[in-house]
C-alpha cells in the first residue's frame, strides 16, 4: 500500500481555494479534444493497489462502465477484472486515440444521458472528470444504470509534488501565469474533492498516491495538457511552458529521472 503526504504545492492551493466562491455547474466541457495525443502519452497512470482495492469491494464482474474514458487508462485497467467494459467520453479525437481491446466498447455518449439499460453495471468509475459534471443528472443516471448495489468509484488527483524547489516553479506556474485561465471547476480538484456531492452508501478507503520516475521534459508534457494552457494560448500569442521551462530544468537538477507523485481523490461507495 502506497501513502503520501500533501506537498507545499498542495497545502498552499489547499489554503488558496479556501478563499474561492462557490457555483453551478450547468454542463460538461470538453477542454481535451485538441490535445488528445498528448493526454495519452504524458497523463499518469493510477496505482494498481487503488484498482485492486476498488475491485475487492465488487461485488460480481460482468461489466463496469468507465464515464469520460479519455483515452482509456482507467478502462484498460479494468478489462483485466471485467468480462466487458463499457467506455463512454463526449470526444472524439480522445476516443480515437484510447486503446483498443477486444472487451472494451468505446461510445461518444454525455454522462449525464446514456444508452445503456437500467441495472447494467457492477461498477461506474469516473477518473479526473467528476468535476466537469452537471451533478445531479450524472449521479441519476449512475443510479438507474447500476446494479442494486453495485459500486460507484470516483477517482482523480490532486498536485504533482517533486521536491521543493521543483514544486515552488509548478505553484508559480499554476497560480501566477494561468491562474486567471482555470475553469471555476478546478475549484473541485483544489479541495480534494471534498466539496464534491455524493448521494451513494460511501465507504471508507485508504490514501493511495500515483507514483512516477520521469525526467523534466515528460514532466513539462504533463503540465502541457492541463486544461488552463488552452486558454491562456487563446488569450496570448506564446506557451505558457515557454515562461518556466528553463526553472525548472534547473530546479530538476538536469536530464535526471526524479519520483513525481500526486495524492490520488476518492470518492466510492455503493448504490443506495
Amino acid at each position: 500500500m502506497v501513502f503520501i503526504k500533501e506537498g507545499r504545492l498542495a497545502e498552499k492551493q489547499k489554503q488558496k481555494s479556501l478563499n474561492k466562491s462557490n457555483f453551478l455547474i450547468v454542463k460538461m466541457k470538453d477542454n481535451f479534444s485538441d490535445k488528445s495525443e498528448l493526454y495519452k502519452l504524458y497523463r499518469p497512470e493510477y496505482p494498481l493497489e487503488l484498482i485492486d482495492f476498488i475491485c475487492s469491494k465488487v461485488n460480481s464482474f460482468d461489466k463496469a462502465w468507465d464515464c469520460a474514458t479519455g483515452s482509456g487508462q482507467m478502462a484498460t485497467a479494468l478489462s483485466n477484472r471485467f468480462k466487458t467494459v463499457e467506455a463512454t467520453d463526449i470526444s472524439n479525437q480522445q476516443l480515437a486515440n484510447a486503446i483498443q481491446l477486444p472487451n472494451i466498447n468505446y461510445s461518444n455518449q454525455p454522462a449525464e444521458a446514456t444508452n445503456f439499460q437500467d441495472a447494467a453495471f457492477d461498477l461506474i468509475t469516473v477518473a479526473q472528470a467528476i468535476h466537469w459534471f452537471d451533478f445531479d443528472r450524472f449521479y441519476s443516471e449512475a443510479r438507474r444504470t447500476l446494479k442494486p448495489e453495485g459500486l460507484i468509484a470516483i477517482i482523480g488527483y490532486g498536485q504533482p509534488s517533486v521536491n521543493n524547489e521543483v514544486d515552488d516553479v509548478i505553484f508559480h506556474f499554476y497560480e501566477t501565469i494561468l491562474g486567471k485561465y482555470w475553469d471555476p471547476e478546478r475549484k473541485f480538484i483544489d479541495d480534494n474533492y471534498e466539496t464534491v456531492p455524493f448521494p451513494f452508501d460511501k465507504i471508507e478507503c485508504p490514501q493511495f498516491s500515483i507514483n512516477c520516475n520521469t525526467t523534466a521534459e515528460r514532466f513539462l508534457g504533463y503540465l502541457g495538457t492541463w486544461s488552463a494552457i488552452k486558454h491562456y494560448m487563446k488569450s496570448n500569442a506564446n506557451n505558457p511552458i515557454d515562461l518556466i521551462r528553463d526553472d525548472l530544468i534547473k530546479a530538476w537538477g538536469g536530464e535526471s529521472e526524479r519520483i513525481v507523485k500526486w495524492p490520488v481523490l476518492t470518492l466510492i461507495g455503493y448504490s443506495i
